[in-house]
């Protein structure tokens, strides 16, 4: 398996076409094809299927292209800290962290250590918090900032956040009036809530099933689509807080609610590697910035970790396993 037969599988997943594939990379389509077929006979199985000059990935190719685009993405960063070296840059600061912590805290943060960085590069990158998680313990990331649960072997967690969620409505609603809404004023709305089940989601239903009888609900994986959906006028969204003061949408009210349903994030970083000053400037930014930005933040010691996942979910409380070295 060759990079080049790589590069070529990705920049068709990327492109749609052999040919937009071969303008990208510089190669002639009949190049672009003979890798194909050179890594489709490799592996024993087709990445696309062929239709004319037309290719539409196979299941197997989707599955595929995950893994390709994160090697491929990791041997990029090691060519670019390789050209760092030779000119005597410092080492670039990498950050992984949920696409609501990516948006609304991690840039208040970096802008608090906007002297320090320099020049140094900055990559952040947005990924679910099952892959901030991966992407700190493979090393892809030197720092991680994601939702609870976070005990895995191998990170170390430097502290856990929490804050309360809080509802948005249309700006001209007339439930924004109140400073502190009722949750029994959301009865009979549609409620615009979170897809993952397993993280805040469940709280979020824990706690309304019992205090607010919805007319329908609309399902997504990102705060700022849910700000969106309320905007338009789609309904109301009782959501993690970070998003919601951090990233404000024009046209939508952020206003607490008379429910206490507790937001939990914390910051991580590989056990395995020495923290870098940058690192370290950064967790300090970060929590920082959440006290500025969060109403009712409190910052937890990590080893308060059991404990919080205790509250969140009693004795259902996941125990996370511990993989083998």
């Amino acid at each position: 398996m060759e990079l080049r037969q790589l590069e070529a599988f990705a920049a068709v997943m990327s492109t749609g076409s052999v040919t937009a594939a071969g303008r990208l990379l510089g190669r002639s389509q009949p190049a672009i094809s003979r890798l194909l077929q050179e890594l489709e006979a490799e592996i024993g199985y087709p990445l696309f299927a062929r239709s004319g000059p037309r290719v539409t990935p196979t299941e197997q190719g989707f599955l595929l292209y995950d893994d390709v685009e994160r090697a491929l993405t990791s041997l990029q960063q090691i060519r670019g800290r390789a050209d760092e070296i030779a000119r005597g840059q410092a080492q670039p600061l990498l950050v992984t962290a949920t696409s609501a912590l990516a948006a609304g805290l991690v840039p208040a943060a970096l802008k608090r250590i906007e002297d320090r960085l320099g020049a140094a590069r900055v990559q952040l990158r947005s990924a679910s918090p099952e892959r901030v998680v991966h992407a700190v313990l493979s090393g892809a990331a030197q720092l991680g900032v994601t939702s609870l649960p976070l005990e895995h072997r191998g990170l170390t967690v430097h502290w856990i956040a929490q804050a309360p969620c809080v509802v948005a409505l249309p700006e001209d609603d007339p439930v924004a009036q109140h400073a502190v809404v009722p949750v029994s004023a959301l009865a009979g709305r549609r409620l615009i809530t979170m897809a993952n089940p397993y993280r805040l989601r469940r709280r979020l239903d824990a706690a309304l099933s019992h205090n607010v009888q919805a007319l329908g609900t609309i399902e997504t994986n990102s705060s700022v689509n849910a700000l969106a959906a309320v905007r338009a006028g789609l309904g109301v969204s009782v959501l993690e807080p970070v998003t919601a003061y951090g990233s404000p949408v024009a046209g939508v009210a952020i206003r607490p609610i008379d429910l206490d349903i507790p937001f939990f994030f914390g910051v991580i970083t590989p056990q395995s590697q020495t923290l870098t000053p940058a690192c370290q400037a950064m967790a300090d930014a970060l929590a920082e910035a959440a006290a500025a930005l969060l109403p009712d933040f409190v910052l937890h010691d990590a080893c308060e970790h059991s404990a919080l996942l205790q509250s969140i979910y009693g004795d259902d409380a996941p125990v996370m396993e511990t993989p083998a070295s």
